[in-house]
């Protein structure tokens, strides 16, 4: 992929190549706005080797508050306090599925590092703007990610209606509202997502994720 997409690990280069001019025209569209993630961090869901991809979690766009992206949806560095309320809320069902203990901080790189592709629809956004690129072009990028994975079999764990038009590409998925303030409690809480995603994978012979951080 060159320098401009580190870190990509290069299991992802068949898949990115193609996509270069598509993305490099992105990242031109984007090169004066302060952004997040920084731009060394946009492609960080792609560190992980694309065959160890067990499950998907999709989200939205990155945190707009500064310093809180880091590349992987969701996630923030073991540093920041207070944790993202969309972090605070899949925390409290994470709890609820698993009944194991609330994690200390927000840092989902364990996740990653077991199989789980932390992915946002929308891979940037500006400083302080939730949804600031939500139309430049980003949703085939991820799409075409999101499809890479779902081939070999991973498990789609879809949050927010941008995630759900992700649904057919999975065979197996579970969908629901993002896990927001604005949405949570119309049917996030509940939805047992990670239980979910680990009785498929013991169903496949697969072993399970641990959950726990």
């Amino acid at each position: 992929m060159g320098r401009v997409f580190l870190p990509v690990h290069s299991s992802w280069n068949g898949l990115l190549d193609p996509l270069a001019p598509q993305i490099e025209k992105i990242l031109q569209t984007i090169s004066s706005d302060d952004i997040a993630p920084r731009n060394d961090r946009i492609f960080a869901a792609l560190e992980m080797d694309l065959s160890s991809v067990k499950c998907v979690i999709v989200g939205q766009d990155p945190y707009p508050t500064r310093g809180n992206a880091h590349g992987l949806a969701f996630s923030v560095n073991p540093d920041v306090q207070p944790l993202p309320a969309s972090l605070r809320n899949i925390f409290t069902e994470l709890v609820s599925d698993l009944g194991i203990e609330r994690p200390k901080n927000g840092d989902l790189t364990p996740w990653r590092d077991q199989g789980v592709l932390l992915l946002n629809r929308v891979l940037t956004t500006k400083v302080g703007e939730s949804n600031a690129h939500a139309d430049i072009g980003w949703q085939q990028i991820t799409g075409a990610i999101a499809q890479a994975a779902a081939v070999q079999g991973a498990f789609g764990v879809l949050w927010g209606k941008s995630a759900q038009e992700l649904s057919h590409l999975f065979t197996h998925s579970i969908k629901s509202v993002h896990p927001s303030p604005l949405s949570a409690y119309r049917g996030f809480f509940g939805t047992k997502p990670f239980s979910q995603v680990n009785q498929e994978l013991q169903h496949r012979g697969v072993s399970p994720i641990n959950w726990s951080l």
